[in-house]
């Protein structure tokens, strides 16, 4: 065969061989809760390790997608090197393409004893996929060589027969570790859940403006389009009959919860709007929706903080921490949430319990898959993300939004819609205008406001606009609910929010 036939040739089995052992790596790893795929371990350690301005630009191009974009990049990699393998091995060179798997399995392997409780089984995924990768590499050298049974190479017919059977080992093998993953995912549990009745409900959700302006966001976000930014690359299959909430640190009482205890306690709504730092002007990482769940600060008075504890540090089950002040048990209603929007906790945003605390950005206060929480001090603890160059103090700032029309876009001479949403949760909104021109010498109108829910949910709003042709700019401002105006100065979302009016540009024909 030519050389290059052998390269190529080469790269196809290298290929095989590592997705092979990828498979049977997934299959490992659904065997056992808590074990992880070489790629989300080294995912893993890529976000914990990589600069925070690169966090910054991942969240900013590709928002809830940064995750999906960063295992793609480790496959792709990953692939690269298996072409590689695969080459090398094709050449002859079989210590040295050996030697380049047992490389890869002994990253990967030190990167999985630094999961969130790792021990030595964590090994296991890697292990067996570098075992596969080496002996699939191994049986075609063999065949190549002319060592098989019958002693005539590898023919295209026995090449076939090969690829074919560990293709449909491969396929099976993802197949099985996805029936066990998604059995052991509880998701099953949670679908027969009956979440604990608040001993009194909120009132029913007056009708919502949006089925009358189109494109004006819903006054709740759907669980499934509400936005997902978190650390997990995975996310974390927790079982309510093993999990567990421990509260310790600077206590008198530490004590330790089940499920069960937890949601026999009195449980209340609450109707708030949530926010992620990262959040740009004008972003769609915000979202409205209605929890369920316990007072954190009745939780927090049983244990007896010490009167030295300034923060309270939640910790989840994937090693993520945020931490907020304890003086933020103001009676906001700060809580423990095992619902959302009627439903237990999706999955991804949280189950079996999370955190909400109103008018916090995230990434300091809504802990999902929450298992502990320490009362603490922020002179001896931080979270996750203030070493990382955000700020330890979170409050949300006041942010207004056009939702329709959208930027770029072009719409028909006449009267148009503007619409959008308003926040600045434990605030309020209490005014939104409306400026429709280029330049400064256009005039602001104050906009319609939607229903007010509560001080800490967003408000929708919209104008009418008799628009004429040519393109034209389009502004938002908000005032809160202590009359302060939201600023105008443009900041980026680092350190400790974005703020600035939305402003958006269209084309009117």
């Amino acid at each position: 065969m030519r050389a290059g036939g052998h390269r190529g040739l080469g790269e196809v089995i290298g290929l095989i061989a590592v997705i092979a052992g990828l498979a049977i790596a997934q299959l490992v790893a659904a065997l056992r809760n808590g074990l992880n795929n070489p790629i989300v371990s080294l995912g893993n350690r890529i976000i914990d390790h990589v600069p925070a301005a690169v966090k910054k630009f991942a969240i900013k191009t590709f928002g809830v997608n940064d995750k999906t974009a960063l295992v793609f990049s480790i496959l792709v990699v990953v692939l690269i090197l298996a072409m590689l393998i695969g080459r090398i091995s094709a050449s002859g060179n079989q210590r040295l393409a050996y030697g380049l798997v047992t490389t890869l399995i002994a990253i990967a392997g030190a990167a999985a004893l630094f999961d969130a409780g790792a021990s030595l089984l964590s090994l296991l995924p890697s292990l067996a996929a570098g075992a596969t990768a080496i002996l699939i590499l191994h049986w075609f050298s063999l065949k190549r060589a002319g060592v098989s049974h019958d002693q005539d190479g590898l023919s295209r017919r026995e090449l076939f027969k090969a690829f074919t059977l560990i293709g449909v080992g491969t396929v099976a093998a993802a197949g099985v570790s996805k029936f066990l993953g998604d059995r052991a995912s509880v998701q099953l549990q949670r679908l027969n859940i009956a979440l604990p009745r608040p001993l009194k409900f909120l009132p029913p959700p007056p009708a919502d403006p949006a089925a009358t302006v189109p494109g004006l966001s819903t006054l709740f976000t759907p669980n499934s389009h509400f936005y997902r930014i978190d650390t997990a690359l995975t996310v974390p299959n927790i079982s309510i009959d093993t999990w567990r909430l421990r509260i310790d640190g600077m206590v008198k009482k530490p004590r330790e919860f089940t499920y069960s205890e937890l949601s026999q306690r009195p449980v209340f709504e609450l109707d708030d709007t949530i926010s992620c730092v990262s959040n740009e002007v004008g972003g769609y990482l915000v979202g409205n929706a209605r929890w369920l769940g316990i007072r954190l600060d009745d939780l927090i008075k049983e244990v007896g903080p010490s009167a030295k504890a300034d923060q309270i540090m939640g910790y989840s089950s994937d090693g993520f921490s945020a931490g907020f002040p304890l003086a933020a048990l103001d009676g906001r209603d700060a809580m423990i949430a095992f619902g959302m929007n009627g439903e237990p906790l999706p999955l991804n945003h949280g189950y079996p319990a999370r955190i909400i605390v109103p008018g916090l950005y995230g990434y300091v206060s809504a802990t999902k898959w929450l298992t502990r929480i320490e009362l603490t001090r922020f002179d001896l603890k931080q979270g996750y993300w203030v070493p990382r160059g955000w700020s330890a103090l979170a409050p949300i700032k006041t942010q207004s939004r056009i939702d329709t029309p959208r930027s770029g876009t072009s719409v028909k001479a006449g009267n148009v819609a503007i619409a959008g949403v308003a926040w600045a949760p434990t605030r309020g909104i209490s005014r939104v205008e409306v400026r429709v021109g280029n330049g400064q010498s256009a005039q602001w109108r104050e906009a319609t406001l939607g229903p007010e829910l509560a001080k800490t949910t967003w408000r929708q709003w919209w104008i009418n606009w008799e628009a004429k042709p040519g393109a034209t700019e389009i502004s938002v401002r908000a005032t809160d609910g202590t009359g302060a105006l939201q600023s105008s100065t443009i900041t980026p979302p680092d350190p400790n929010g974005a703020q600035g009016w939305h402003t958006i540009s269209v084309n009117v024909s």
